[in-house]
């Protein structure tokens, strides 16, 4: 008996394809997110002094003024230029790439997170001391037993849960269909694979949204 394979179908309230409002709403996450990091670092910079911290919320939050030559949370601090350029390299990959094929607002949300983060941090790389491509990238948020980290790590962050939650969970794909095997519910969750029955024909791609 020959294995089932995953169909894709078509999620309810989206067209299945690249939609134009879903690539504005990545560009608008993606340019507002980019922003605020940019002029939270610039108030940052201008108003904390790295050996005063400031404590917020009884110490929950430290203001805290640090200059990391590494990637988020300070992890690989010689590779400074290794970074800014995967860096680009990735905004790149989205923006011609993934974008164009964006079909849910989940994946708009997604992208656009995770272009406002790298972006964001890649202008520190790009433009700050100690040079091109070496900049030292502004971080100020601390929490307790946490490294400190930025508005465009969390935006990092918040895109890859985003994410894992919408390929591994979800079964959505960038073009808005969803992965399900002949014979489940298309509205359940997708199990194992299972033997399909000969005498029952394999959806295809459904035409609307699913019922």
């Amino acid at each position: 008996m020959q294995a089932a394979r995953r169909t894709p179908i078509t999620v309810a309230g989206t067209a299945g394809v690249a939609a134009p409002q879903w690539r504005w709403l990545f560009a608008v996450v993606a340019v507002t997110g980019a922003l605020l990091d940019v002029a939270t670092k610039i108030v940052v910079v201008r108003s904390l002094e790295p050996s005063e911290p400031v404590r917020l919320l009884g110490g929950l939050l430290t203001l805290r003024l640090v200059r990391n030559p590494g990637a988020a949370f300070s992890l690989g601090e010689r590779f400074t230029p290794v970074f800014g350029l995967l860096s680009l390299t990735v905004l790149l990959f989205v923006v011609l790439r993934l974008a164009p094929r964006i079909g849910h607002v989940g994946w708009a949300v997604a992208l656009g997170l995770l272009c406002a983060g790298v972006g964001g941090n890649s202008v520190d790389r790009l433009f700050r001391q100690p040079g091109f491509l070496r900049g030292h990238v502004v971080d100020f948020l601390q929490l307790p037993y946490w490294p400190i980290f930025n508005v465009a790590d969390m935006c990092i962050c918040a895109a890859a849960a985003l994410i894992m939650v919408l390929s591994v969970v979800k079964n959505v794909a960038i073009t808005g269909e969803r992965y399900v095997k002949p014979g489940s519910s298309s509205d359940g969750p997708v199990g194992p694979d299972v033997p399909t029955d000969p005498g029952r024909p394999t959806p295809n791609r459904a035409s609307g949204p699913l019922e």
